[in-house]
């Protein structure tokens, strides 16, 4: 090819490139999970995102936060709702480039580890469980929390006998008295609980630097090209998030998140009651996207890596965190 059609070639692709770009200012698409109740969904029914924004804005619902991964790797979806941080750890260990650029909702106490309530072990007499059977799902963020904790209490994972199961099996297991303790969150966990105990509240493992949390995630181009367009979009998710820390408007809330989630609202009001939604000024914070999300993802990888999930870590997740559009909501 000739330097006059290389060069050709080139302006096509930055014209397409600008196009793409210019399209996204009018249009865009956010992922989000459906049975996950949020105060954003009641901002998304009422249409405060596009009133604010300007743009037309095409919501679709996934099942997994890898899934979102890859749809925000193809260009499908500009803006990620609520990816779980192990996902997004994947991805960018991979080499994609995406960028935190809020903390969506923090849920600690809706992923732990239960041990049995006939051992009568807590926080107390932790190191009894030195040769206990555990159930763990390998390479989770619920095996990076049991790797802290049992690191906190001092005890010896090689004196424990350690089975990887998904956190239904786990509970299943569990209920049968064949385990001492198993790991898991959401439902499973909440069967867990029906036949013990945690040794550590959510508040308490996040003191240790142990966070559950998901995040909004985007691409860092588009967030590079759209700054403005992406400060709007999380000020309109914090506003929601403040009205319903606030508490007054949550029975108005409530039946409309419920209905964008597909749940009852009983349901709903069961969930939520398990999640906190950081205000802006928090997240901004030492706790979380000040150093501590960056230093759990770190954590994160490496425990996928010890499970032969990703092939290695990055030396450091500082550049998977974007605070510019969140430090522009202060000053709206």
């Amino acid at each position: 090819m000739t330097r006059a059609r290389l060069m050709g070639a080139a302006a096509a692709v930055a014209m397409v490139a600008g196009a793409q770009a210019a399209q996204a200012m009018d249009e865009i698409t956010v992922a989000y999970f459906l049975e996950w109740p949020m105060p954003f969904e009641y901002a998304k029914v009422m249409g405060t995102y596009e009133e604010e924004m300007g743009v037309k804005i095409n919501w679709r619902s996934f099942d997994t936060g890898t899934a979102m991964s890859a749809a925000m790797a193809s260009g499908d979806v500009h803006i990620s709702v609520s990816q779980g941080v192990p996902p997004f750890v994947v991805a960018t260990s991979a080499g994609q480039d995406l960028q935190v650029l809020d903390v969506a909702v923090s849920y600690s106490d809706n992923d732990n580890c239960v041990v049995r309530s006939d051992l009568e072990i807590t926080k107390e007499n932790a190191g009894e469980l030195a040769g206990k059977k555990v159930a763990v799902p390998i390479g989770t963020a619920a095996h990076y929390g049991f790797l802290k904790q049992m690191s906190h209490f001092g005890v010896d994972i090689a004196s424990m006998e350690i089975v990887d199961m998904a956190p239904p099996d786990g509970a299943a297991a569990f209920a049968q008295g064949s385990l001492d303790m198993a790991c898991g969150w959401g439902g499973a966990l909440r069967r867990m609980m029906e036949h013990g105990n945690v040794l550590l509240t959510g508040a308490e493992k996040e003191e240790l630097g142990i966070l559950v949390f998901d995040v909004t995630s985007a691409p860092a181009s588009f967030i590079a090209e759209n700054p403005d367009l992406v400060a709007k979009f999380l000020k309109v998710t914090a506003d929601a998030n403040a009205m319903w820390n606030e508490g007054s408007k949550q029975a108005e809330m409530l039946p409309v998140i419920a209905k964008d989630a597909g749940m009852d609202e009983a349901a709903t009001a069961d969930t939520i009651a398990t999640f906190v939604f950081p205000s802006v000024e928090d997240q901004l914070g030492a706790k979380w996207l000040g150093g501590g999300a960056q230093e759990f993802m770190k954590g994160v990888a490496q425990v996928f890596v010890e499970a032969g999930s990703i092939p290695a870590a990055l030396d450091t997740y500082g550049n998977a965190v974007n605070t510019g559009p969140l430090q522009a909501v202060s000053g709206m």
